[in-house]
């Protein structure tokens, strides 16, 4: 019997240091916020004009919103793909300081933070620090590492008050995107330097995120070239370790940036933008040391980050049905730490050209070009052979959009071919069919096949962890496969949106995924050093649904909840010596996932906006489901001034959300924090 996740909130509340009636410290705190809440909403009356930010943007406009991450034009009502949109305005109203943190109001994403710098961040399972099979960009720009296919979430980020929102696909988008978007894609697309006008400058601080101040200027060169310029900086105290003492886990960063938007003609529009960063991300890493009893030692570490990226884009307008995009970006990064080391140039190139063929068809088709040449620190634990590399990935898709019906059904269908140093070619076909009997309902299905392509780890790491046995603790000698393959995946998926009215939308996506050729880890016999090799000998299925509602409650009120399932269902084939990882990616996602988000708009130019979330536990890393909110209270002083009073993870002193287990750091929880902010716009 699955236990939901409200009768498991009610259970908490029940039990929970005896209830909120008789809360301590911040739960006195929570009480308050909430009893805050409930007075300002029984005393809520008609709102000003200046006040209003949800109905400025009602629900009907919201589902009319443009989607652009599949290559399409397509509005968020009628995609046909389980894709979700936040807006600039609810990442303001949730408080979030970095894009993990916004990317939790997304039914289904798992959003975990590890400790003050390091998140897990996946959709639809298999999460993890080096999760590696989520695509993510930044204006289209490929942010993932080919180090592991995945993110380092402590060195991707934007002045959120740029943010002009951030697309979500959960499930494939291989067939524009690629190799890797494989359980979801994400873009966060900036504003327009049009729309950043003037000086905005932001600060506060608080008991975890102690300082913070983001400047933006934006200005013009005469009437068709617009710019800005930005600088942030943060400084964030460490995470506790689950016993409450201090671990070094603190992080500092610096970034800044230029964005420049050029109206060359009527049909051309050139950008330019480019950001750098430089940071410190203090860590405690586990490490392997043979004269140590138990065979590790924990060594304090002072990561230096620091990179940066220039972007070029060119849109042509051929007519009001035709449009080329051309987009060509470089990066630098670099990342020095005890157990791992890299420089990585990364050179990376796309056209894409969208016309319609006749009154039924919309093609669009593209070509892409991506060189990254690394260099690896060597005499690290996590060591490479060779130390240094450089990849080559070449790919071109096409796709048809054909109008069966006009404003009835339209079927899509393309795919991705590619060309990697690893696996050589890979194709990644995909159909998508959308049904729209009218404006207010959309019936939609797709069948798609993705993979994951090989990563410096698979082929070149060499690695040693240390295992717990019932023969004392023994190591595990990590190597890569030059023979390693493409994970695969052949995704089922269908959805339905319905807007009976004006205030209420309700989304449903479920899924059906059939992986093959995962990742295991074949160990041969040997003690206490144990041999082992990176290989394909996993597979499974995984499946489930999300749903999500909006109920404008009042002009001044809206509600969202959300719920999501996933089942997981892996195996090892025959003759395979991996015993771990099945129990180990199963036990790595929450089951079960429940948020409700209130957002208000009072009188006298006051916000106040809350989150409600569960996540169930984690059994392979021993974290158990916790319930917490998020809330933010917002005083709108002038058209110009903002003061708001941030609370996150608000119900316990601190909570563990997941544990890093590949590289393995210092066990953290995170904690409750509060924060101050001031927003003047000039």
């Amino acid at each position: 019997m699955i236990k939901t996740p409200i009768t498991t909130v009610a259970q908490w509340f029940r039990t929970k240091n005896g209830g909120l009636a008789t809360a301590r410290g911040g739960q006195k705190a929570v009480l308050a916020v909430v009893t805050l809440f409930f007075v300002l909403a029984t005393q809520a009356q008609e709102v000003t004009k200046t006040n209003i930010d949800i109905s400025e943007l009602p629900l009907e406009q919201l589902l009319k919103m443009d989607v652009t991450i599949l290559k399409g034009h397509e509005t968020l009502s009628q995609t046909p793909a389980a894709i979700s949109i936040v807006t600039s305005d609810d990442i303001r109203r949730s408080g979030a300081m970095n894009i993990p943190e916004a990317l939790r109001q997304v039914p289904g994403m798992e959003v975990a933070r590890v400790d003050a710098s390091e998140w897990a961040v996946s959709a639809r399972g298999f999460n993890d620090v080096f999760a590696n099979k989520l695509l993510v960009l930044q204006d289209g720009r490929t942010v993932y590492s080919p180090v592991f296919s995945g993110v380092f979430w402590d060195v991707q980020g934007a002045m959120m008050e740029d943010i002009d929102r951030i697309e979500v696909i959960r499930g494939p988008g291989s067939t524009v995107w690629g190799a890797n978007a494989v359980n979801g894609v994400i873009n966060v697309i900036s504003k327009s330097a049009k729309d950043t006008q003037g000086l905005l400058v932001s600060a506060g601080g608080g008991n975890i995120d102690q300082a913070f101040v983001n400047a933006r200027y934006g200005g013009q060169f005469g009437s068709n070239v617009s710019y800005r310029v930005y600088g942030t900086y943060m400084d964030q105290d460490s995470f506790p370790r689950p016993n409450g003492q201090e671990v070094n886990n603190a992080w500092q960063m610096g970034r800044w940036g230029a964005h420049l938007d050029w109206d060359a003609s009527p049909r051309d529009l050139v950008t330019l933008q480019g950001d750098g960063y430089l940071g410190a991300v203090h860590q405690s890493f586990n490490v392997f040391d043979p004269t140590s009893p138990t065979l590790v030692r924990e060594v304090p570490d002072r990561m230096s980050v620091l990179g940066g990226n220039v972007l070029g884009r060119w849109t042509h307008t051929f007519s009001d049905t035709s449009e080329l995009k051309t987009q060509l970006s470089y990066d630098r990064t670099e990342r020095h730490a005890v157990v791992f080391g890299e420089k990585r140039d990364t050179v990376d190139l796309d056209a894409q050209h969208s016309f319609a063929l006749g009154e039924r068809n919309a093609l669009t088709w593209g070509l892409g070009y991506r060189l990254s040449s690394d260099e690896m620190d060597k005499n690290k634990p996590a060591d490479f052979t060779p130390a240094s590399d450089t990849l080559n990935l070449f790919s071109g898709f096409a796709q048809d959009e054909v109008t069966v019906f006009p404003d009835k059904l339209k079927f899509t269908a393309g795919s991705k071919i590619e060309h990697n140093d690893f696996t050589g070619w890979d194709v990644e076909p995909g159909g998508r069919l959308a049904w729209t009997p009218d404006e207010r309902n959309t019936l939609w299905a797709s069948v798609s096949r993705a993979v994951r392509t090989p990563s410096r780890v698979e082929e070149a790491v060499q690695i040693n962890e240390v295992e717990s046995t019932p023969f004392g603790p023994a190591v595990l000698q990590v190597s890569g496969n030059r023979h390693f393959q493409s994970e695969k995946l052949m995704a089922y998926e269908t959805g339905y949106r319905i807007h009976p009215c004006d205030k209420i939308s309700f989304d449903l996506a479920a899924f059906y995924n059939v992986y093959d050729d995962l990742r295991s880890i074949e160990v041969a016999p040997g003690f206490p050093l144990i041999p082992a090799v990176l290989a394909n000998k996993l597979y499974g299925d995984t499946y489930g649904f999300e749903a999500t509602a909006t109920f404008a409650v009042q002009p001044w009120w809206r509600l969202i909840p959300t719920y999501s399932l996933l089942k997981e269902e892996l195996h090892t084939r025959n003759h395979s010596t991996d015993t771990t990882s099945v129990r180990q990616d199963e036990g790595q996602d929450p089951q079960q996932q429940f948020s409700l988000r209130s957002a208000m708009d009072l009188p006298r130019n006051i916000s106040l906006d809350a989150t409600l979330r569960y996540v169930d536990e984690l059994p392979s890393l021993r974290v158990g489901s916790y319930v917490t909110m998020d809330a933010r209270l917002s005083w709108r002083a002038t058209k110009r001034l903002e003061l708001a009073l941030v609370g996150q993870d608000l119900f316990e002193p601190r909570h563990a959300e997941f544990r890093a287990s590949f590289v393995e750091s210092a066990a953290a929880d995170v904690p409750r924090s509060f924060y101050a902010k001031v927003t003047w716009h000039f």
